[in-house]
């Protein structure tokens, strides 16, 4: 069954009997604790440079250029939650978006029983949103974020948004503030584009990690750690063949096999909002035991102050990789053909974000946003179909409609 079908059959079972109980008590008590809710955006973007791709993420295949259009931040979802007793909630949530095949087909996104064995103590188990970073697993519904979208200089290498498995989490009171724990473990199942026209299968890749939380006042911070261990390989013969690479790229570099491989998120995260203000600010490493994609590190802080109905917002994000280095001696030939196929997952850029927000009506937002990146000639991996001409800079004019019903 296809997840568009799957999503329609499981979100039917769950809706039709809601239109049933105006008119038959049976089943009241069980059909009451079912709630429906839904977020969405609409958003048009457009950049001023045709020779690189501006993305949402690297789960886009591919991005904007000059001519405005509604696939990079548009997406529509749909969550019910239904009470199973006092203590245990079943949550399913489906989404539409741009996905890695150039679709836009359903994905079922959360499909998990969340049961509360004290008010401190919860374990959840299923189908989950991933919180590799603060924020990473709302990111999806723009109402919820100050900003248009999440920083793609911080967010963008971020391909996995949910996973299959477990987590638990535990509060406690310090008498100053709430210290929070969680862990999780499971599997991911998704896919991701790669190198046109070839996707990199990721379902199966065994995840686990956790954070720390501690939350005080109109303060939040966070320290988190999480990890994946690949389990397919990605098409890098292929892709290397139609760049006109003439050997078998695995074999004379094996470091360049991701099966088997990991990468490790790290971070560090705060925000503050209280009043009329508004900031948010996050570090983070992701290191590969890969040569095939180089570490990176990346950082942004955004700040927003309200007026009235008005939000406007300033942001800075900042991302840099570290050249990786081929333990395997090459020919000469050979090895400026490895490097240069590693070059491509370079990232040297920076991007001030300028923006307003307005909540006309209860729901609703309106956001208008430009992002103004600076990069070197040879920062690549934010974007997609980097041409050589392409000198690493570029402006990116955004608007939105974010709503939640």
């Amino acid at each position: 069954m296809t997840h568009a079908l799957r999503l329609s059959c499981l979100l039917a079972c769950l809706v039709v009997p809601t239109a049933a109980t105006a008119e038959t008590s049976t089943g009241d008590s069980f059909w009451n604790g079912l709630a429906i809710r839904g977020f969405g955006t609409l958003g048009v973007a457009r950049s001023n440079d045709e020779r690189a791709e501006f993305v949402r993420d690297l789960s886009q295949p591919d991005g904007l250029g000059r001519h405005w259009s509604g696939k990079l931040d548009s997406l529509l979802g749909l969550q019910a939650n239904l009470a199973l007793g006092d203590n245990t909630e079943a949550v399913l949530q489906g989404v539409t978006r741009y996905r890695y095949d150039g679709s836009w087909r359903p994905e079922l996104t959360w499909a998990f029983i969340r049961h509360d064995f004290r008010p401190d103590f919860t374990v959840r188990v299923g189908r989950m949103g991933t919180e590799f970073f603060m924020q990473a697993d709302s990111r999806n519904v723009g109402y919820a974020n100050l900003t248009l979208r999440p920083s793609p200089d911080y967010f963008g290498p971020i391909v996995v948004s949910y996973f299959d498995g477990i987590d638990a989490s535990l509060t406690g009171d310090t008498g100053r503030g709430l210290l929070r724990a969680k862990v999780f473990a499971g599997r991911a199942a998704e896919k991701t584009p790669f190198v046109k026209p070839f996707t990199w299968d990721l379902s199966g890749s065994r995840m686990a990690g956790g954070y720390l939380d501690y939350l005080s006042g109109p303060w939040q911070f966070r320290i988190s750690r999480s990890l994946i261990r690949f389990k397919h390989q990605q098409p890098v013969n292929a892709a290397a063949t139609q760049a006109g690479i003439p050997f078998d790229l695995l074999a004379a570099a094996p470091e360049l096999s991701i099966t088997g491989r990991h990468a490790i998120y790290d971070s560090l995260g705060v925000v503050y909002d209280e009043g009329r203000l508004q900031v948010q600010a996050q570090l983070s490493s992701i290191r590969y035991d890969s040569a095939v994609y180089e570490d990176t590190r990346a950082a942004y802080v955004v700040a927003g102050y309200r007026i009235g109905q008005f939000t406007p917002f300033v942001g800075y994000a900042r991302t840099h990789s570290d050249p990786a280095r081929l333990r395997t001696p090459l020919p000469a030939p050979m090895a400026e053909a490895v490097r240069g196929f590693i070059a491509a997952t370079h990232a040297d850029q920076a991007t001030v974000t300028l923006g307003t927000r307005w909540d006309f009506q209860r729901d609703m937002a309106l956001k208008a946003q430009l992002d103004m990146v600076h990069g070197n000639r040879d920062s690549r991996f934010p974007m997609r179909d980097a041409q050589p001409g392409w000198d690493g800079r570029l402006n990116v004019f955004s608007l939105a409609l974010d709503f939640i019903f």
